[in-house]
């Protein structure tokens, strides 16, 4: 019986090119056809929202540049963990992608509960392209005219002035909280389970002001009065209104719009994506629509989120510690 010998080199080139096949979506064809069908986006809230009526519309621009069709897909709950969580546990292929949108999310329910993916080590961020109008809303007859009389007014009278959010612990009552300690005053919080129900409270007066989403309608029926912006970018609606930063409060605003991917997504699948859905946001029909909603355009490229994602989670973890909420 014959032995049959292999040069030892070219045994060793056999065996990784074996092991190179068999590594997931190596072959190098695959990518270079990108995308080749159609492309999951998950978004972590319910449909009709501002964050799901706005990926809609860049979607429908970014199809003309990737040539496949985006299949929004709403997968809300847990504070939008669950839809965050099904993007970072989603193949890495470039086939499930979606919106992270900060907040919650991202800078406070990982310090505060046990979630199944970490904000920074399990997301790769593709880009930034908006972001929704958060803002400081009393009821139109409000003896306050700016929001230096109301901190005037709440030094004067401790624990008398209250406010709604969606939520304790939200990335507004945070906000809040946070100008509570720096001006020495003493709000109290009143959560509430959505904006609608805070905005009719402000109306009703049964809270001073309310702090998150706001309804345009609202402030143009002369209802409400718009006191501070809270974003790092005013208002194209309303410029005269000044920002957390106009008044000296540092603290960031990290509730946005994204396109985010799960981590080990191939650098040339993030180009592709990056390039695209940045094109998108150029688009003339994507631009008016987003006027509409009265949304803001924030752009960061794919670089410039994953650095911002880095410093938020870092800065909330932070100020979570410092409010005893967090060990």
């Amino acid at each position: 019986m014959k032995t049959l010998f292999l040069n030892p080199t070219a045994t060793l080139f056999f065996v990784i090119l074996t092991l190179l096949f068999a590594l997931p979506g190596y072959p190098q064809e695959d990518i270079s056809k990108y995308p080749s069908r159609p492309i999951t986006f998950i978004d972590p809230f319910s449909a009709g929202g501002s964050g799901d009526l706005s990926i809609r519309l860049l979607g429908k621009e970014v199809e003309k540049y990737l040539g496949q069709p985006i299949v929004v897909v709403n997968k809300p709950g847990g504070g939008g963990t669950i839809g965050v969580s099904a993007i970072a546990s989603a193949k890495p292929d470039g086939y499930t992608i979606g919106q992270s949108v900060g907040g919650a999310p991202l800078f406070i329910l990982p310090f505060l509960e046990k979630i199944p993916y970490h904000p920074v080590r399990d997301l790769k961020q593709i880009i930034q392209y908006s972001s929704p109008n958060f803002g400081v809303i009393v009821k139109a007859d409000s003896p306050f005219k700016s929001f230096k009389d109301l901190i005037v007014y709440a030094r004067q009278n401790p624990k008398k002035v209250t406010y709604g959010t969606n939520a304790p612990n939200s990335i507004s009552n945070l906000i809040m909280e946070h100008i509570a300690r720096k001006e020495g005053v003493q709000f109290t919080h009143i959560p509430f389970k959505a904006s609608p129900e805070y905005q009719t409270a402000v109306l009703g007066g049964h809270v001073y002001f309310s702090a998150g989403d706001f309804k345009f309608p609202l402030l143009e029926a002369g209802q409400t009065r718009l006191l501070l912006i809270l974003g790092e970018k005013r208002s194209d609606d309303y410029p005269e209104v000044p920002i957390l930063k106009d008044l000296g409060y540092d603290i960031p605003v990290p509730i946005m719009f994204t396109v985010t991917a799960p981590k080990g997504i191939p650098d040339e699948i993030v180009k592709k994506l990056e390039d695209a859905f940045t094109k998108g946001v150029k688009e003339p029909a994507f631009l008016k629509g987003m006027k509409d909603l009265r949304h803001t355009i924030i752009y960061r490229s794919s670089r410039e989120l994953d650095d911002h994602v880095a410093y938020n989670y870092e800065f909330f973890g932070r100020l979570l510690k410092e409010m005893g909420l967090t060990k």
